[in-house]
């Protein structure tokens, strides 16, 4: 697991490699007092399995998660890949800030209504994929309301065949290609983790807050530069020395 506030953010890429590249520097202790907390899910809270479906969540994770919440004035967020549908399937109606489908669904605070930051992705990419996984063996597509992952984790032959294909419909329909742990994924343009973290420092409870986001995988490398950048700001503003005006005489 990684976590970035204001400390070095690996190189950003377009098409992410299977590996993060070179390691992110620790950050300073964590101290709830002025701090905004951001969660990944697969990998961070639970561990990776074979089915996206298969994971395993512990029933007190759902209550530590929200009692987290509260002792930082809500000022924590989930940031996850998953639709926050799927994601309640599997937590349940946790009563916490949340951002899907990478950002492109976003959810200000618990109880209130989620709302839609791109534009739905078009039928016949997913249609694409799940060909293309058709003739590769049968690889798992995992279709999203603004994104579509196809795991090649028990096909790592597919995986260079996979890529191309995720380009070429990039190209087509101007989408954006995410490269993670055997994933790879198609989305919408406004639907990453960076956008989803900054939308979420503009709420006025967050705002004066200093980011910090927990991650394992490079497609929370946009999450890793906005914090990075939005924490070496907050920095700044608190060490920036206060000027009194002198009287004039």
């Amino acid at each position: 697991m990684t976590s970035s506030s204001d400390g070095p953010s690996p190189a950003a890429h377009r098409v992410s490699g299977d590996s993060a590249g070179r390691a992110l520097e620790m950050p300073s202790p964590l101290s709830l007092a002025g701090t905004a907390l951001f969660l990944d899910f697969d990998g961070t809270l639970v561990e990776i399995a074979e089915h996206p479906d298969d994971v395993r969540v512990s029933p007190r994770l759902r209550g530590l998660v929200e009692e987290l919440s509260r002792a930082l004035d809500d000022r924590l967020a989930i940031v996850t890949g998953r639709s926050i549908a799927a994601l309640e399937s599997l937590l349940g109606p946790v009563e916490v800030a949340l951002a899907g489908s990478h950002g492109g669904e976003f959810r200000p605070g618990g109880g209130q209504p989620t709302e839609p930051l791109a534009s739905p992705l078009p039928g016949a990419v997913v249609g694409a994929l799940q060909a293309f996984s058709e003739r590769h063996g049968g690889l798992l597509v995992e279709p999203k309301p603004f994104s579509a992952a196809v795991h090649y984790r028990h096909h790592p032959e597919a995986r260079d065949a996979l890529l191309l294909q995720a380009q070429e419909l990039a190209a087509t329909f101007d989408l954006e290609v995410k490269h993670g742990k055997q994933v790879v994924e198609v989305t919408m343009p406004g639907s990453d983790k960076g956008s989803a973290v900054a939308r979420f420092m503009q709420l006025p409870h967050f705002r004066e807050a200093r980011p910090t986001f927990l991650g394992d995988d490079v497609t929370d490398e946009d999450a890793f530069h906005v914090a990075r950048d939005l924490g070496a700001r907050h920095s700044r503003g608190r060490a920036a020395p206060h000027r009194r005006q002198l009287p004039s005489r």
